[in-house]
């Protein structure tokens, strides 16, 4: 019969042994998502396509990126509603995937920013016209970043980029730690209170598969929005690209941004 020291030593090599294997099936587990992002990993051949300096073309079979064409947007609010609708974002004004700003540039100097409810219903200049210098609406949405901060900062690789481009997130993997929602210098991301999951513009990626436009796209009135393959030199965006003076917002951060804007004003910068 065993004395009680031999018992104790029994119980401890049992909780040390239990330990060990916990710890290495808990690490595979956190290790599955980390191998499926890496698999996913594309080479960047840092090259110029066409005459667009594009930095964040890949060795892939698409690039997909994203424009907006300030001078062209009426603040109506389709893109948003038509999101909303498509990717059963919640109703509450509180939560969007894409949303539409309005700037007003004042005589005095000043500028005054709003977005109502993020533009669904349309949006009235609150300004007196005298007191206007300029005003101009600026849709915002993912920036689908090929450096993308919310992918560094995920613990758990539930944010990852697709082998063509478009950040994502795997809603089975994402623990709810808004992590990423603090690390996007853009303000893309939201906890969605329903799925209780990180939630952000896919750039409609189930539509893209299918060949067809996001949905925002597809219900702007005037053009205003227009998405492609970086890779198509004949495509709606790289022309886009190439005839209108484009830039990407917070070029300084340097996180690969590709969404391009034609007429940005550095008040939005």
């Amino acid at each position: 019969m065993k004395n009680e020291s031999e018992n104790k030593k029994s119980r401890r090599e049992f909780l040390i042994a239990t330990t060990a294997i916990t710890s290495g099936l808990v690490f595979a587990g956190l290790l599955k998502p980390f191998k499926t992002v890496a698999e996913n990993k594309t080479t960047d051949t840092s090259s110029k396509a066409d005459g667009v300096s594009n930095p964040l073309k890949m060795d892939t079979d698409h690039w997909y990126g994203f424009g907006f064409d300030i001078e062209k947007c009426i603040g109506c609010g389709s893109c948003v509603k038509a999101c909303k609708i498509e990717n059963d974002v919640p109703k509450e004004p509180f939560f969007f995937r894409t949303w539409v700003e309005q700037y007003a540039e004042k005589n005095d100097g000043t500028i005054k920013v709003e977005s109502p409810n993020g533009g669904l219903d349309g949006q009235k200049q609150e300004v007196a016209d005298k007191d206007i210098f300029k005003s101009y609406f600026v849709p915002k949405t993912c920036n689908h970043c090929y450096k993308s901060p919310c992918v560094q900062v995920c613990p758990v690789g539930a944010t990852f980029v697709s082998p063509d481009g478009v950040v994502l997130i795997d809603e089975k993997y994402c623990i709810a730690c808004g992590y990423c929602v603090q690390a996007c210098p853009y303000g893309c991301r939201f906890i969605n209170p329903t799925k209780d999951v990180a939630d952000k513009c896919s750039l409609c990626y189930h539509r893209l598969k299918k060949g067809l436009p996001p949905a925002c796209v597809e219900v702007c009135p005037t053009g205003a929005r227009i998405h492609g393959d970086l890779h198509d030199k004949k495509g709606e965006l790289v022309k886009f690209i190439k005839e209108h003076n484009c830039h990407v917002l917070k070029p300084h951060l340097n996180t690969g941004s590709k969404l391009f804007y034609n007429a940005l004003s550095s008040e939005v910068r």
